[in-house]
């Protein structure tokens, strides 16, 4: 596996860098300004479609998709400094069209999408007009299991209705949000991984309801947002399903792999970012007669913290590679490795950063208690740590398993 950039990442890299330096990082507390004194913190932020537009002029666009399918033609490993780099910003994903969970629903229409869904709904996303959101998660039951998933979808002649409850719907509660990917059960008598299928949800469909928007760790997110939606008998064209009935985990494995690395490797970024953080604060903060750049536990997080960040980093370009080269399902062991590592590393890194800046690390002056709240999601977000550790064990246990009974039984 080589380290080295190709041409093409060299300068994208370039780009994306001044870009972030001129337009990104300035801008951060324009957005919070614009949030703060908007009439409707829902809509979308003026700064946000003018970083938009420069992007897209500049060729930042859609980075994360291959050239196949209207995207910068990269692969997961030329990808991950890219996203990387866009991780240490809240707002940049967004302003680059490449921002959960756009990102994942576009690769879904893009890879199994009929050429009727991609023209209404995939084009306008590319170009990013409008935005989407995935329900897969419910409150009454334990979603970390999807075959639990109770959300019905019955056919009825040309048409399915749709009825059930979904929550933590991140971006449903954007003005912009036009489509819902669904997953929801066709056939609760077929194999349990046969049992769920998608589908897709106009969100001006009747019998859709945002019931509330939710917040973590006191955060609302918006103008993006994590809802709460009913959907009582919500009838769509029967054209509206995706793939096939009974298809739904043969989606979400194709979606969440991806979905997962790009999460990881925006995490590489946070981090950095509140390490970054960290050293100025230390080198300009005196206390007990010298600098806390001196002091020898201040020393040792921050070493703590670079070996960490250089770990986590190696794993996940590692599980870039393997996707890249064997795929998706036989890089599905590596995928959970690193949805577990990143984001409990980016939570002490970020963590770190907090203690070292005393009481401005807990306010919103440095952005470090939104980046902590951030990285705390992502241990339960797209899988829980319990179920990729589990996933990981299993593997690990018929690797180990003998092959035959042994000679002395």
């Amino acid at each position: 596996m080589s380290f080295d950039d190709s041409p093409q990442v060299s300068q994208l890299r370039r780009n994306l860098l001044e870009f972030m330096d001129e337009l990104i990082y300035p801008h951060e507390r324009t957005y919070q300004e614009q949030l703060r004194d908007a009439a409707d913190r829902w809509q979308p932020l003026p700064i946000m479609e003018e970083l938009k537009l420069k992007a897209r002029q500049r060729g930042l666009w859609n980075l994360f998709l291959p050239a196949s399918e209207h995207g910068a033609g990269l692969t997961n490993l030329e990808y991950a400094p890219l996203c990387e780099i866009m991780g240490r910003s809240p707002i940049a994903p967004e302003a680059f069209n490449c921002s959960a969970p756009d990102t994942g629903n576009m690769e879904v229409l893009a890879r199994y999408g009929t050429d009727e869904q991609k023209s209404q709904w995939l084009t306008p996303l590319l170009e990013g007009t409008i935005r989407s959101c995935f329900a897969m998660t419910e409150p009454d039951v334990a979603s970390s299991d999807a075959t639990n998933i109770r959300a019905h979808i019955a056919r009825e002649g040309d048409s399915y209705v749709i009825t059930g409850r979904k929550w933590w719907i991140s971006g449903a509660g954007d003005a912009r949000c036009k489509i819902c990917i669904l997953m929801g059960m066709t056939n609760p008598h077929a194999p349990p991984h046969q049992r769920q299928s998608m589908i897709l949800i106009p969100l001006d469909a009747a019998g859709v309801t945002i019931r509330r928007t939710l917040s973590v760790f006191g955060y609302d997110h918006a103008p993006h947002g994590h809802a709460e939606i009913s959907f009582e008998n919500v009838g769509v064209p029967a054209s509206n399903i995706l793939l096939g009935e009974g298809r739904g985990f043969e989606i979400a494995q194709g979606r969440l792999g991806p979905g997962r690395i790009h999460h990881c490797m925006r995490l590489i970024g946070q981090a950095e970012r509140a390490l970054e953080a960290m050293c100025c604060r230390v080198a300009s903060r005196v206390a007990a007669g010298k600098p806390l750049s001196e002091q020898g536990t201040i020393r040792a997080d921050i070493a703590n913290s670079r070996i960490e960040i250089e770990q986590a980093r190696l794993l996940v370009l590692q599980a870039a590679h393997l996707m890249d080269t064997v795929g998706n399902k036989a890089a599905r062991n590596e995928i959970a490795m690193i949805k577990v590592v990143a984001p409990s590393m980016a939570l002490r890194v970020i963590d770190r950063a907090i203690q070292a800046h005393g009481g401005a690390g807990v306010c919103e002056d440095f952005g470090l208690a939104a980046a902590w709240a951030e990285a705390r999601t992502l241990r339960l977000a797209d899988g829980p740590d319990e179920v990729h550790r589990e996933a990981i064990a299993k593997w690990e246990l018929r690797k180990s398993a003998p092959s035959s009974p042994s000679a002395d039984g």
